[in-house]
């Protein structure tokens, strides 16, 4: 344990986290100035009747246009400012802040890649990312500025990156992705059209290549970039692997974010030239008692070690519910499930009026958006908090029962009734409860027709 502490304390270059700060900082500027040219701003947030809370925000509001479009203009000019290392605990927090905020407006646009850019800006506000190759070194001067840092600093932002990968890769080790190649088979048969390795795609063996490999790519490459030795052959693999899967699938800034964020475990020298040439010159170096002294691992290591143990707990909390987590979603969002499910559904709610004895169905696309009509078929939470809104926005005297009739297909498999009919929605409640009410997957996917063995 002493050993691991003196290692810890260690002074090391900051300028492989400067370089990350800088990466990572550009990449959600243009990702949010992306976001705002689509017009996706209004059509995910504005434009919804309803939106879709997460369990214990529902009192999170959702903000006029005009101050939502500046929550918007706050994350770039954040990101910016992280990227500059300007103001930097305000930006960091600021975009900290701005980001969470809208991530936690509506479940629907849950993606894996904006879980990663919450955690990301939640360690670097906690981390001195800035006290060297920064605005705000210039701005204070050789006398603050520091080029040094203890090594666990370090380690925090390559343990984050590295994570990603490794909980992707044991969320993986599924019978689905292993045994039944799915849902790559799905996907692969989808891109025959490709030039040289499109009409390799539609063979079986391939996708369950595909399958085995990326588990074993995600399980090792951190390992692999830790390492001096085998971090260029590895990095090659992850540019490789990133590129195949941004032209494969549309899983949106992902595969980018990870490929800069990777830079992480190169050596000081190969971010240093980089950083001198864009900040000037590089800050000065204390000795290694400043640095251990004035950036130390104090509160701020607290706050860290909560961080990654709520990661650490999170991609595990299915295990204390029934069911196929892929089928029930209990337990499946903010544990790295990536490329795992290919859902589909259809839903129609049955409304009874039990005081008049009136029955009616209601198309949830009368309310809702297509993404969101397309999503709330297929999660039974959502399923929920529908009917809660339906048990209101439907009802002219007496409480209304609120039934789903949800017919969802996973991975292949022949559709199923997702959520016990007869249960009225309307009297449940959306908890982390199990919800006895969802019912059991039957099958095991059927190979593709016209997949080649």
């Amino acid at each position: 344990m002493d050993r691991l502490k003196t290692r810890a304390t260690q002074p090391v270059s900051l300028a492989p986290l400067a370089g990350f700060r800088v990466a990572f900082g550009l990449l959600v500027f243009f990702a949010t100035v992306r976001f705002w040219a689509h017009g996706w701003i209004e059509d995910l947030y504005l434009q919804p009747r309803f939106l879709f809370p997460y369990y214990g925000f529902e009192w999170v509001p959702r903000l006029p246009a005009t101050v939502l479009y500046g929550v918007f203009g706050l994350m770039a000019l954040s990101a910016l400012g992280v990227a500059a290392g300007a103001f930097y605990r305000v930006s960091a927090v600021g975009l900290l802040v701005a980001f969470g905020y809208v991530e936690l407006l509506d479940k629907t646009n849950y993606l894996n890649h904006y879980y990663y850019v919450t955690v990301a800006a939640a360690l670097l506000a906690l981390l001195p990312a800035h006290r060297a190759w920064s605005v705000d070194a210039w701005r204070n001067g050789a006398g603050w500025t520091c080029s040094m840092v203890p090594a666990w600093v370090l380690w925090a932002v390559k343990l984050q990156v590295a994570s990603v990968y490794f909980f992707g890769g044991v969320a993986k080790l599924k019978v689905d992705w292993l045994l039944n190649a799915q849902p790559l088979k799905i996907w692969l048969a989808a891109n025959t059209t490709l030039p040289v390795i499109g009409p390799l795609l539609d063979d079986a063996w391939v996708a369950y290549a595909v399958a085995w490999a990326a588990c074993l790519f995600d399980l090792t490459v951190p390992f692999f970039l830790w390492r001096d030795r085998t971090r260029p052959a590895a990095y090659a693999v992850v540019v490789v692997f990133h590129l195949l899967t941004a032209r494969l699938f549309y899983i949106g800034i992902f595969p980018w974010a990870m490929l800069v964020s990777t830079w992480v475990f190169f050596r000081p020298e190969t971010h240093r030239g980089v950083l001198d040439a864009v900040f000037g010159v590089a800050g000065a170096s204390p000795a290694p008692s400043q640095a251990r002294l004035r950036l130390g691992a104090g509160s701020a290591g607290g706050s860290i070690a909560a961080l990654f143990l709520i990661q650490l707990l999170l991609p595990f909390r299915y295990l204390l519910y029934p069911g196929n987590v892929l089928w029930t979603e209990q337990g499946f969002r903010y544990s790295w499930n990536i490329m795992l499910i290919e859902k589909a559904g259809t839903v129609d709610f049955h409304l009874h009026d039990p005081a008049t004895g009136r029955r009616w169905t209601v198309d949830p696309r009368r309310y809702l958006t297509r993404q969101q009509a397309r999503m709330l078929s297929t999660q039974p939470d959502m399923l929920v908090q529908f009917a809660h809104f339906l048990a209101v926005e439907e009802r002219r005297g007496a409480p209304l029962e609120v039934r789903a009739e949800a017919w969802a297909t996973l991975n292949g498999r022949p559709a199923q009734l997702l959520v016990d009919p007869t249960v009225d929605l309307a009297r449940e409640t959306d908890s982390f409860a199990p919800k006895y009410w969802v019912l059991p997957l039957e099958s095991a996917p059927p190979p593709l027709a016209g997949h080649r063995p």
